[in-house]
């Protein structure tokens, strides 16, 4: 596995020439079929619509943004960020647990949101977009008293959970819930409805 290339390859993708042409609710059907394939559709107010050119050509996708005003953007085609690579860091003002909970991605934030149900959560989340800017949050995280990892199952999963449980105290790895699958939304969509 290689984080810098995974850097590297997001780095490239900052250089390309886009610019965003619209932002709005998720309406078109093809994106609303794509959350529903991913069994997210219940979170879309948690994400957006965006509408953008890039290279001079127009796209759309469903976009998440991070902490520096760079989009996430996913569809069923490409997965590209567009803008500065960040976390995305979603506070709760009711953290009375001190809690922080970590995914890499934000389909897997939006996967834990609808198990979750009620969405009373009183805890922060962080989406890293990437487990090669980990360094970003490295300050952030010692002011938890518990972190709890929602990482994917493979090398730069492995080697970022293993980085998080050597510098912090209380840290609960929760892949295990999913431990034969590569993410917590892809053992979601295996599970057959009831």
């Amino acid at each position: 596995f290689s984080v810098q290339n995974e850097f590297h390859n997001e780095e490239l993708m900052q250089k390309k020439e886009y610019k965003i042409l619209n932002v709005c609710e998720i309406q078109h059907p093809a994106l609303i079929q794509y959350l529903k394939s991913r069994k997210v559709y219940e979170q879309k107010e948690l994400v957006n619509e965006v509408e953008y050119e890039l290279n001079g050509k127009k796209y759309f996708g469903i976009g998440f943004f991070n902490n520096s005003g760079g989009v996430e953007i996913r569809n069923k085609y490409s997965k590209i960020c567009l803008g500065k690579k960040d976390v995305t860091l979603i506070k709760n003002e009711l953290n009375i647990s001190n809690e922080i909970v970590i995914f890499e991605g934000f389909f897997d934030y939006l996967t834990y949101r609808n198990l979750e149900k009620t969405n009373n959560s009183t805890c922060d989340f962080l989406i890293l977009n990437s487990t090669a800017i980990i360094f970003k949050v490295e300050e952030l995280l010692k002011e938890y008293d518990k972190i709890s990892l929602f990482l994917d199952n493979d090398g730069n999963g492995e080697f970022v959970k293993s980085k998080i449980q050597y510098q912090y105290n209380n840290v609960e790895d929760c892949s295990l819930l999913y431990q034969n699958f590569k993410d917590l939304n892809e053992w979601n969509c295996s599970k057959e409805d009831l």
